[in-house]
């Protein structure tokens, strides 16, 4: 099935935290900790400087998936939040999705732990509902390669498509013109041969 392509949209996306539990982020292999670290907080700081609805989810967190990763939770004070008390897919609690649907917006940007199943099953009946769902591949991790490549391909297969951060942050810039120097800030923050570039670029236009 070839998925049209529908271009993110700042005015009609928000944004899915799911499941980044201080526990559960332990099973995550297919990116080092720093890198996984890095990319969630990178996607979290895109849905912040795009003014993007963020709507953050754990699941029994009094278990051992454990609580909320402590930075998201200081960056997203006031977001919508909810501890689901045991249901799996994030989709089956009913405070989670009307939390979505209140937002008025129709396109999903979906990052989680873990990527075959707590981003996957959401992902799937999101579809199955009429959402257009972007699929946050490095802010989103599991057990292996193996299983990372299999959840994408189940996603891809009924319609998802998958992004990562940086080109979420970029296909909502649109234009460099819309405050280039905010979004580079942000990029020089997460990567550093970023920095390195507007290093450059800081040094040839001082001159």
């Amino acid at each position: 099935m070839t998925v049209p392509y529908k271009r993110l949209n700042k005015d009609d996306a928000v944004v899915l935290l799911v499941d980044h539990q201080t526990g559960l982020i332990s099973l995550v292999q297919d990116f080092t900790p720093n890198e996984f670290k890095n990319n969630v907080l990178a996607l979290a700081d895109c849905a912040k400087f795009f003014k993007l609805p963020t709507i953050l989810t754990t699941s029994f967190e009094t278990g051992p998936n454990g609580p909320r990763v402590p930075e998201l939770k200081a960056m997203f004070p006031d977001a919508p939040y909810v501890a689901r008390p045991g249901q799996i897919n994030a989709w089956d609690n009913e405070d989670f999705v009307k939390a979505i649907k209140a937002t008025g917006r129709k396109q999903i940007i979906i990052a989680g732990v873990v990527t075959d199943v707590c981003v996957a099953f959401p992902t799937l009946c999101a579809l199955e509902e009429g959402f257009d769902v972007f699929v946050v591949t490095d802010a989103s991790g599991t057990f292996n390669d193996v299983v990372q490549k299999a959840a994408w391909a189940r996603m891809t297969a009924a319609g998802a498509q998958l992004m990562n951060w940086f080109s979420v942050a970029c296909e909502l810039q649109g234009d460099w013109r819309n405050d280039m120097e905010g979004l580079a800030n942000l990029l020089s923050q997460r990567i550093p041969n970023y920095r390195n570039l507007m290093n450059s670029y800081s040094a040839f236009t001082a001159k």
